[in-house]
């Protein structure tokens, strides 16, 4: 799904980025292919209605719809409408990703506030992180057609080990019109209180502290169910998906050559080009723009760019147990490190990093050498 290709652009050198054009998976090629056809298709069947179809005296009547056509595609702004609404998508695609949920603090802080080295102990941390993990996969699962399909049913999840069999009846003896997605949150605060009363949590400054991760986690799922419910205004995307349409439809008949108008004039139109070829980098711009905000408009899905979550919420099972469980209380030892007499450390460069070491001089301000 993500494509990823930040190492190719690491370093701005020749053919960089023009490389990348090179590309099929997530490029506008893919996104755009059938749409260029289909345009492709109109312009040349209409070309050829108009040239071998068409009496003269209907030609000069087709040139006058035409020209109307050609004028037509002045007046709209389609690059003014394209861009504020490519740069609202983008802003919200981003926020999107910005409150994904990531289990790490909470696991961190379960490994350090909640003591206890027997079974039970161990039984606590384990789970206060499974719960958070189960409340990001309802959420996922409730807004995401790719997880929705992973884990279709309850059931699922329990086969997955993210919940257990007490757990499922739990959830299924209760019945609210608004879902039990939010229920883990929940659980996990209950358990951090139970845990604190039997004195694994040593300081009600620790709970509180565990509890407003929990808090700040569950805002975060609770920020993406709500990008799910209120999407953008669908006024707003028939009125651009409208104007991209309107504009290149004009275009099919505006930008053919005309046998007695453009052949009259001096305007660059007076040459039959028989391929439009600026008009196809006009349609690769402008129907490509489109199609960004198309695969960006629901981050959830299954297109190229579209977010891992299936490996998100593996990553997360995995580094949640492995911080809360496996490297509970075991670090390494104490010991004197390597720079430890010294006042100026320096940190040695191999050999073909050694031309990146800059001056001993360090940068004091551009000032004070005046």
């Amino acid at each position: 799904m993500t494509v990823t290709y930040t190492l190719e652009v690491s370093r701005a050198r020749f053919w960089g980025f023009p490389k990348l054009l090179l590309r099929w998976r997530g490029s506008i090629y893919r996104l755009m292919y059938l749409e260029m056809t289909s345009f492709l298709t109109l312009f040349y069947l209409i070309m050829a209605v108009y040239r071998w179809g068409l009496s003269e005296q209907h030609q000069k009547h087709f040139e006058t719809v035409a020209l109307y056509c050609r004028e037509f595609t002045l007046t709209i702004p389609i690059t003014f409408v394209m861009g504020f609404y490519v740069s609202f998508v983008a802003g919200r695609w981003w926020q999107q990703y910005m409150n994904i949920p990531w289990p790490d603090r909470i696991a961190l802080q379960v490994s350090a506030y909640v003591s206890g080295a027997d079974e039970k102990g161990r039984k606590i941390r384990r789970a206060l992180v499974r719960y958070a993990n189960l409340l990001s996969v309802f959420t996922f699962q409730s807004i995401s057609t790719v997880i929705k399909r992973r884990f279709p049913s309850i059931e699922h999840l329990e086969d997955a080990g993210l919940l257990t069999v007490e757990e499922r009846k739990t959830l299924e003896e209760i019945h609210s019109p608004q879902g039990t997605w939010f229920v883990p949150a929940h659980w996990f605060c209950q358990l951090a209180a139970q845990a604190r009363k039997e004195g694994r949590i040593h300081d009600d400054l620790h709970l509180k502290s565990l509890i407003d991760e929990m808090m700040a986690f569950r805002s975060q799922c609770g920020m993406l169910w709500s990008y799910d419910w209120i999407s953008v205004p669908l006024v707003y995307t028939q009125v651009v998906t409208i104007a991209v349409y309107a504009f290149f439809l004009a275009c099919a008949f505006g930008r053919q050559f005309l046998r007695f108008a453009d052949s009259a004039s001096s305007s660059p139109n007076a040459l039959d080009y028989y391929v439009p070829i600026f008009t196809i980098f006009q349609f690769c711009f402008y129907v490509g723009w489109l199609k960004v905000a198309e695969s960006m408009i629901c981050p959830f899905g299954e297109d190229d760019d579209d977010f891992e979550l299936n490996w998100i919420i593996d990553r997360n099972v995995q580094v949640a147990y492995l911080l809360a469980d496996t490297l509970h209380q075991k670090q390494p030892k104490l010991q004197r490190d390597t720079m430890w007499d010294s006042t100026d450390p320096d940190v040695p460069y191999t050999t073909g990093t050694k031309t990146y070491k800059k001056a001993k001089e360090a940068f004091l301000g551009s000032t004070q050498m005046l």
